[in-house]
């Protein structure tokens, strides 16, 4: 059978696209991400939205699609990570102290206006500043994740200390 004349929606097409790609998609979304069950929940989905759209996209397109949407599929983790972050940011249970009320309410009010500035930082230098100060990855390790250097990523770090520093009015 002709390339242009198979189709994805009959099963053995769809079977053979499987054995060809999972394993490299499987790497790519691996090497983007760093975690073994993420990555094959994107393969997974991946091919699901494959089967689902079969008929929208040809056969000679199936691994472009396949590989943009495991990308978008590790993008939208990320994002929805970052909303998980700010969420336990403030959601963050305060602890029983001794501290007076004056103080409490000062704490309260500087930790709001940190959770400003740390959401009002550009989203790169933001990334790595909260990958760093709150996963408590090392740069190297963001470096790998995001697929850049370790310099990128000591230089998106300054930037967010700089930012932080600027907009908090001291050291950091």
């Amino acid at each position: 059978m002709l390339e242009e004349e198979k189709n994805a929606c009959e099963e053995s097409v769809y079977n053979d696209l499987f054995n060809r790609y999972a394993t490299a998609l499987y790497r790519f979304a691996y090497s983007k991400s760093g975690n073994i069950s993420l990555s094959e929940d994107i393969v997974q989905d991946a091919f699901l939205r494959l089967w689902q759209r079969c008929k929208d996209v040809p056969f000679s397109k199936a691994k472009s699609f396949l590989y943009t949407v495991a990308g978008n599929l590790f993008i939208d983790k990320v994002r929805h990570e970052k909303v998980r972050q700010n969420f336990q940011l403030i959601a963050r249970p305060t602890l029983a102290t001794s501290e007076t009320p004056h103080f409490e309410l000062e704490m309260e009010e500087y930790k709001e206006r940190l959770e400003r500035i740390i959401a009002a930082m550009p989203d790169n230098s933001r990334e790595v500043f909260l990958m760093n100060r709150f996963d408590q990855l090392t740069y190297k390790e963001i470096a790998e994740r995001l697929s850049l250097s370790q310099k990128a990523v000591e230089k998106r770090m300054g930037i967010a200390l700089n930012y932080l520093r600027k907009h908090l009015g001291r050291v950091v």
